[in-house]
């Protein structure tokens, strides 16, 4: 098992990985994503987000993809894990683990003071693995979203023009 930087020649396996992932979590009803949309918020001039994989010989079983955010509290930035996914065939051999691991040493040698992500909360196992590693489920907090046709109407919303 290694894990490596996703390339752009990863894509259309990164989306195959998202689409099972999406099955999992039983909202494919949701994905949107292509390999071109994909490798041009990964790979193309202004990235959005980043992506580490794992490699079983030379088959991508696992994917983390995660960005930056930034605390205001903290005065630093954070590590945001959007999605980890590891295919069923090849779950309890601590690749997920591995992952997470992976992904707290960037975090704190870039100097982040987090390391955030969410869970889905019928999820009972990915919860009591994500406890078992030492994080802490936050029940106060809630997510707050804004898609599509809502986006639009609260983005033409506002009077005066935008700079930035």
């Amino acid at each position: 098992m290694s894990i490596r930087k996703a390339q752009a020649a990863d894509t259309p396996t990164l989306v195959e990985l998202i689409r099972e992932l999406a099955a999992f979590e039983q909202l494919s009803h949701l994905v949107q994503v292509t390999p071109e949309s994909l490798a041009h918020h990964l790979f193309g001039p202004r990235p959005a987000a980043q992506c580490v994989v794992v490699e079983q010989g030379t088959d991508i079983v696992a994917f983390a993809l995660f960005f930056h955010n930034f605390s205001t509290f903290l005065g630093q930035p954070g590590l945001y894990l959007e999605d980890l996914y590891v295919r069923p065939a090849h779950r309890g051999q601590g690749i997920g683990r591995s992952l997470l691991v992976h992904l707290a040493g960037l975090a704190r040698d870039r100097g982040c003071g987090r390391f955030e992500w969410s869970v889905l909360d019928w999820n009972a196992n990915a919860i009591a693995f994500y406890e078992k590693l030492g994080a802490t489920v936050m029940p106060e907090w809630r997510i707050c979203r804004i898609t599509a046709a809502g986006l639009d109407a609260l983005a033409c919303s506002a009077d005066a023009p935008r700079s930035a």
